[in-house]
C-alpha cells in the first residue's frame, strides 16, 4: 500500500506532516468539515456510535478525535468516560474550547497520542470509534494492533471512513467534486495548499471495502461488517476483538 502524505516531495514522516497539517487547519477544521460535506458527516456520526448503543460501554477511546465531534457524539451511550487521542494539539486546544463551552468536559479528556503507541493498560477500553482518521495512520496495521491490544475481549471498534463510490452517476459526480471542487474550497478557506489535495488522494489509495475488513482480521478482529453511506460516499466498519 503506498504511503500517502501531504507534501509528498517533503522528508518528513506522514505522522509529522499530518500533525503539522491539523494544527495548520485546526482553527477552520469545523467550519470546513461541516460546509464541505453539506452537514450530513453529523448524520454519519450519529449512524456510527449506534452500532455501540447495544454494549453500554463504559469506557470508550476515541483515536484521531481531532476537535472531539465522535467523541460528543459518543456521550448519547452515556459512558462513564470517554478519551480522545489524537497528535495535533492545535486540534485538541480547539475540541478542548469546544467541551468546556458546552458544559462537555467532565465527561470526555482529550490527550496528545500517537494511534501507534496508544499509551494505556491492555484491556483497558468497553469500545473503540475512529473518524476519518485511520487514512493518516503512518502504518494502518500497527495503528489497528494497538487498538486491538486496548481493547477489553468483545469489546467493538467501529470506524467511519470516506470510501470510493461504484456506481455510475455517483462515481462520476462524486469524483467531480471531491477532486476539483473540494480542494479549490477548502484551500481557499483553510489557508492551506495541502490539506484539501491530500485528502482525495489519501481516499484514493485507501484500502476500502473490503480490503480493509481484512485489515481488521489481520489483527485479530472477528465478526466484522461494514456499511456504505451516502452512495459509498462513507463507510462504517465494525470489528470486535476475540
Amino acid at each position: 500500500m503506498a504511503t500517502i502524505k501531504p507534501i509528498q516531495t517533503s522528508d518528513k514522516s506522514k505522522k509529522q506532516q499530518v500533525e503539522e497539517m491539523f494544527d495548520s487547519i485546526s482553527k477552520r477544521y469545523d467550519f470546513l468539515n461541516h460546509f464541505l460535506s453539506l452537514g450530513i458527516d453529523k448524520l454519519w456520526r450519529r449512524k456510527a456510535v449506534n452500532y455501540l448503543k447495544k454494549d453500554n460501554p463504559n469506557m470508550i477511546l476515541d483515536v484521531a478525535t481531532g476537535t472531539a465531534d465522535l467523541a460528543i457524539e459518543c456521550l448519547k451511550l452515556n459512558p462513564d468516560k470517554v478519551i480522545g487521542v489524537d497528535l495535533s494539539e492545535g486540534m485538541l486546544s480547539m475540541g478542548r474550547k469546544k467541551l468546556a463551552a458546552s458544559g462537555q468536559d467532565a465527561k470526555i479528556e482529550l490527550r496528545k497520542g500517537d494511534s501507534e503507541k496508544l499509551l494505556f493498560e491492555d484491556s483497558t477500553f468497553d469500545a473503540c470509534t475512529v473518524g476519518f482518521g485511520v487514512r493518516n495512520f503512518e502504518d494502518l496495521d500497527k495503528g489497528l494492533a494497538e487498538i486491538y491490544r486496548v481493547l477489553k475481549p468483545g469489546a467493538k471498534l467501529v470506524v467511519l471512513e470516506f470510501s470510493k463510490p461504484r456506481t455510475f452517476p455517483v462515481k462520476q459526480l462524486y469524483n467531480l467534486y471531491f477532486n476539483t471542487i473540494l480542494p479549490l474550497w477548502g484551500r481557499y478557506i483553510s489557508k492551506s495548499n495541502s490539506a484539501y489535495s491530500y485528502l482525495p488522494e489519501s481516499v484514493k489509495h485507501f484500502p476500502d471495502g473490503q480490503d480493509f475488513l481484512n485489515h481488521l482480521e489481520k489483527v485479530g478482529f472477528k465478526q466484522m461488517k461494514m456499511q456504505a453511506l451516502s452512495f459509498g460516499i462513507c463507510s462504517i466498519y465494525v470489528g470486535t476483538k476475540s
